[in-house]
């Protein structure tokens, strides 16, 4: 028999309050495949690239089958996924006008294989425009590569928050990382961006991104507390409770919050998260509008955003949010003329 305090270090209760899977020893398992269907469409949908030839862009998710889990056992996180995904893309060719569309294929996007080394194809439907396929062949294959490989940087990361218990001797660790973090200095492409730590476990970035629109500063604002037009840029069934209080929810509920300030034309003010962030966690979100003449600037400023959800969080503001609402300010024009 082993003497007090010297028994297997797996079964001791390293001062932790649930006594949960102590040290990480057991096997766990958590379900990635919605979660993965909504990334893997976020990402792809949307990629657009563009020649001298012409332009082309990823239209629609036509098909996505498979599966993906993350695994956890003896502190080690396993990850399976295996994925079969047909896109749609359409294509314009710049001098004629012409358009053509057809398909991208990835029959085995998996655990298996490294995302250059996955099987990517391109076809096209029937007539000419083979100069669009070879543009989306080659420049749109590379940005799909890419958009994958951010996939599986995110299921890795974001995804596993909470699947590693922490244990006495990974605290340590942890103010490691935290102290790492404050030190590095992260900048953005355009403007800052700086680093904060809210509670004790999860370190949070500030995002800050501007956006010219071509609209009066009064029209831009109500596109933020409008139902049916926040509905119409989303392109999904949306929530909006524009008062004090009031409750908001997108993109079928990938995006949640609460209104806390709204100052009309000027200024609004949220708490908001994505569905994947850690349980409960919520950022803050100020949207300042600024009247440019013709034009009306919008600053963003995102607060206590989680490191690991900060490109995702870019991603949503710049294609699901600005590059939607400039299509929706131009459809608004052309139906006006």
């Amino acid at each position: 028999m082993a003497k007090w305090g010297q028994g297997d270090p797996r079964w001791i209760v390293e001062e932790r309050a649930d006594a949960t899977n102590v040290n990480n020893w057991h096997w766990t398992e958590r379900d990635a495949t919605g979660w993965s269907k909504t990334q893997l469409e976020q990402l792809l949908v949307g990629i657009a690239v563009g020649s001298e030839a012409g332009s082309c862009e990823i239209s629609d998710l036509k098909q996505m089958e498979g599966e993906a889990s993350c695994n956890s056992r003896k502190g080690k996180l396993i990850f399976f996924y295996e994925w079969n995904i047909t896109l749609s893309w359409k294509g314009t060719m710049k001098e004629s006008g012409e358009k053509h569309e057809g398909f991208v294929e990835i029959p085995n996007l998996s655990e298996e294989n490294e995302v250059d080394d996955t099987e990517i194809s391109v076809s096209k439907k029937k007539g000419d425009g083979d100069v669009l396929k070879d543009l989306m062949r080659t420049e749109g294959t590379s940005k799909i590569r890419e958009a994958l490989r951010h996939y599986l940087k995110v299921l890795k990361t974001e995804f596993t928050l909470g699947m590693i218990l922490p244990t006495k001797t990974s605290a340590g660790l942890e103010l490691a990382v935290k102290k790492k973090l404050s030190e590095n200095n992260v900048q953005d492409s355009v403007l800052p961006v700086s680093l904060d730590t809210v509670g004790v476990k999860i370190p949070t970035v500030k995002i800050l991104l501007k956006e010219m629109f071509d609209s009066p500063v009064e029209e831009l604002y109500s596109i933020f507390i409008t139902k049916e037009l926040v509905q119409k840029f989303s392109k999904s069934c949306a929530v909006i409770q524009a008062k004090r209080g009031g409750k908001l929810q997108m993109f079928d509920g990938c995006i949640t919050g609460e209104y806390i300030e709204l100052l009309p034309s000027q200024r609004i003010v949220m708490k908001w998260r994505c569905r994947n962030w850690p349980h409960e966690h919520y950022a803050t979100v100020a949207l300042n509008f600024k009247d440019r003449a013709t034009q009306t600037e919008l600053q963003v400023e995102c607060k206590g955003v989680p490191v690991c959800n900060e490109d995702s969080t870019r991603q949503c503001w710049q294609k699901q949010h600005f590059k939607e609402i400039h299509v929706l300010l131009e459809q608004t024009k052309v139906n006006a003329e």
